[in-house]
């Protein structure tokens, strides 16, 4: 980033190092994700995934939700990369990515919610 004046000098450290201030853009990554995360139903789903694999009918019976509906949300959260799928035969399978930003946000879910993992 490119050091610039600020109109008022409070003598704070970052005021020093403006050029330490990631542009706009950087933050777009959690931007999307966050509003991946905008729906109560596909936190819930998102949820679920990371205690189990399932298949989308499953889903929609533990939701209570339709298949399209629940596909549509899954379909989201796989292009977010915070759930990855497999194919055994005809049938689809489920699960949240294996990545640390799908574990922050189970961690985050479940701190706010004040819930916990199934056992």
């Amino acid at each position: 980033m490119h050091s610039c004046l600020l109109p008022h000098d409070h003598g704070e450290a970052i005021e020093k190092q403006m050029e330490l201030i990631p542009k706009a853009e950087f933050f777009q990554a959690a931007s999307d994700i966050f509003k991946l995360l905008g729906d109560s139903s596909r936190i819930r789903i998102f949820w679920i995934l990371c205690h189990c694999e399932e298949c989308v009918i499953n889903l929609s019976a533990m939701v209570e939700m339709s298949s399209p509906a629940v596909s549509h949300h899954l379909k989201m959260l796989k292009a977010g990369r915070l759930i990855v799928s497999r194919r055994e035969g005809k049938e689809v399978y489920y699960k949240a990515a294996n990545t640390q930003q799908a574990e922050l946000l189970h961690q985050m879910i479940e701190t706010l919610l004040e819930i916990s993992c199934p056992v």
